[in-house]
């Protein structure tokens, strides 16, 4: 099961190489043997161009002409050039004469030369040759270049370093395994808020453990947890920290890690990596976004039935609930795209488990801002609740942020300490952009941007549901011209009266310009696309439409992502418009209405917006008292509201759209 053995393929490929070249290692130079009288017959020829004497040896090499040589290949059929001769330190003889006596060699060699003028052989001396030398020498070489091609080739693709370093390990799993030699720092402490997430996993690690305490009772161990959630919520921050309290080994690794252009990677890619996990049982794989390959079957697959990630989920269900199964490999996932998932990968047997990581509440926000807050220098004025109450919809990386961007605007503002004022900047720079104090903006253009701000202020002020007011400027921001923020009531459900109050407050940005100047501008792009939805989902979605009556085409299950045709005929599409529209409408009349009957409070609240650029919710009060239905609600913490209604802000410049969560920025 050891995935890692030693690998016997290349020093079998080496020693074949080796046999193959065996010859050139232990045989001559190739040179053909002759005597003495042959090779003064070839010398009186005139073909023998040097000779070469070694004395120890009793033998000489003899090198032929140029045109002796080609014509001794062009005559020898069968002989064929060596296909290495480019790796030989120096050229090889034709011949090897062996003489007896030097002396009368010798003289016979000056007779011939001395009769025939024609003849220019020359002769040397050299010591003599050993055959073992040769020997050591071309093996060097030949070790030496197979030495290189090992460690440029096998060695780099084997462990997928390198170019195309992923030929011979391509079917391995890319998964990064931490047990007790790489230890995680992270633990359940690190981890705040998610207690209900937190009290789940820590069972599994418990039962891992401490297995009979449940064993023994009839328990089995579950197959997997599936971590759902939106972006940013500490879904793997909360499996980082399984690997760290859990004490056994923990393979992590990206749902992307199974995806290749080959055919057949994926799946052999998840055969290994629970082979991997089997071998060391007991042991958990986490795998992030495993949307990548748990995509629902059969869905938009123009592919054709042999899709590799079709092929690579068919595998991974397989080795979670297949035959065989029976170790101890709990299998953690997480995901923000929970209703594409395979319903296979989904049953009882494979993820057991389903935790959904919602997004922090007043309460856990606190707690998370503890966490992050340890590792910044913060001044006496900062208050955990106050940030907590001014960061609604947030998520745990969100504040990650703004903790992080609150500290450089200390930095840079040249602070001892990260102030309250520092976190609000941070805050207002994360979810609207930075503030443009030297934008150049035309008097009559500020002017209608002041009234737009002035008459969403006094909308949200003067009706019941609407989200009370905090701040509002006209300073260029981003790419918006004017912005206000707002503190939203964290609740868990919406009434019919509280969606149409809040269309009437975003509407108040475009009646205010009507109501005064008595035409309107494209600088309500944002409010308009805002309260579209808005009014489309009491219609379409949560059935809050009298005609329509109790009816939601929403679909959950994500099956109409991929249809072509529409769930209601063309007479409900045309009532559902008309509804809409109707919808909108009647608020924005109503705003109208608000707006002309309180003009003297709204001409005061603008030409105080002109004359501050900013004002606070204390103007508000100044100018229209207290808000009689809502006494201090910002004061008292939601702490069971589990569907959060995020801090809005205005953008009120045509190109664009306001973001519905700070997590979506």
């Amino acid at each position: 099961m050891n995935n890692k053995g030693f690998n016997w393929f290349f020093p079998i490929a080496i020693i074949a190489l080796l046999l193959f070249f065996i010859p050139n290692f232990f045989g001559d130079s190739g040179a053909k043997s002759i005597d003495e009288d042959e090779f003064f017959k070839i010398m009186q020829s005139g073909k023998v161009q040097n000779v070469l004497i070694y004395k120890d040896t009793e033998k000489a090499d003899v090198f032929l002409t140029q045109a002796a040589r080609t014509e001794m290949v062009n005559k020898t059929a069968n002989k064929e050039k060596d296909p290495f001769s480019a790796f030989d330190m120096a050229p090889k003889a034709d011949y090897t004469v062996k003489y007896g006596d030097l002396q009368l060699f010798l003289q016979k060699f000056d007779t011939i030369k001395a009769d025939n003028a024609n003849i220019k052989t020359t002769k040397d001396y050299g010591a003599g040759k050993s055959p073992f030398m040769d020997i050591l020498i071309s093996a060097l070489i030949w070790i030496a270049i197979l030495g290189l091609f090992y460690f440029l080739l096998f060695r780099r693709m084997g462990s997928g370093g390198g170019p195309g370093g992923q030929i011979f390990s391509i079917g391995k799993s890319r998964a990064k395994l931490f047990d007790e030699k790489e230890k995680i720092q992270v633990t359940f402490k690190d981890v705040a808020g998610l207690e209900g997430a937190k009290e789940e996993v820590q069972e599994v690690v418990d039962f891992l453990k401490n297995s009979e305490k449940y064993t023994r009772l009839g328990g089995k161990i579950p197959k997997g947890v599936l971590l759902v959630g939106p972006p940013g919520t500490g879904k793997t921050l909360l499996a980082k920290a399984v690997a760290g309290e859990a004490k056994v080994p923990f393979f992590s690794l990206s749902g992307s890690d199974f995806v290749e252009m080959f055919v057949g990677v994926g799946a052999s890619r998840v055969r290994d990596l629970f082979a991997q996990a089997k071998a060391k049982s007991p042991a958990i794989i986490f795998i992030d976004e495993i949307d990548a390959i748990g995509r629902a079957r059969g869905k938009n697959n123009f592919s054709g039935g042999n899709d590799e990630r079709e092929n690579t989920l068919n595998q991974l269900l397989t080795e979670m609930d297949g035959f065989g199964t029976d170790t101890n490999v709990i299998v953690m996932a997480a995901t923000n795209r929970a209703d594409i998932l395979d319903k296979a990968l989904m049953r009882a047997g494979r993820f057991d488990r389903s935790i959904y990581v919602d997004l922090p509440e007043l309460h856990e926000r606190r707690q998370i801002f503890d966490v992050h807050l340890k590792k910044i220098k913060i001044g006496n004025d900062v208050d955990r609740d106050f940030l907590a109450k001014q960061t609604p919809g947030f998520s745990g990386a969100d504040i990650a942020n703004v903790c992080n961007e609150a500290a450089l605007i200390a930095a840079r503002n040249s602070h001892e300490t990260v102030t309250k004022q520092d976190f609000l900047d941070a805050v207002d720079r994360i979810i609207g952009g930075l503030e443009k104090k030297n934008k150049a903006i035309k008097p009559s253009e500020k002017r209608r941007v002041a009234y737009h701000e002035a008459g969403h202020a006094t909308i949200s002020w003067l009706v019941e549901h609407a989200a009370p007011l905090l701040k509002v400027t006209i300073v260029p921001r981003g790419r918006s011209l004017g912005a206000a923020w707002y503190l939203p009531e964290e609740r868990q459900l919406t009434t019919t009266e509280q969606m149409n109050d809040e269309i009437c407050a975003t509407l108040g940005g475009r009646a205010a310009e009507q109501a005064i100047f008595g035409n309107i501008s494209t600088g309500a792009l944002s409010d308009l696309e805002r309260v579209t939805k808005q009014a489309q989902a009491m219609v379409t979605i949560y059935g809050l439409n009298d005609k329509l009556g109790n009816i939601s085409y929403y679909d959950s299950s994500g099956q109409s992502e991929y249809s072509f045709g529409k769930p209601y005929s063309e007479e409900t599409a045309k009532m559902i418009d008309e509804e809409i529209s109707k919808i909108i409408e009647n608020q924005y009349q109503r705003a109208l209405r608000i707006l002309t009957e309180n003009k003297d409070k709204l001409d005061a609240l603008a030409n105080k917006l002109l004359e501050k650029e900013v004002i606070f919710r204390e103007d508000l009060e100044e100018i229209f008292g207290k808000r009689a239905w809502d006494p201090e609600l910002t004061e008292k913490p939601v702490t069971n509201s589990t569907i959060p209604v995020q801090e809005q802000l205005e953008n009120d410049e045509d190109t664009v759209q306001a973001p519905e969560s700070p997590s979506q920025l």
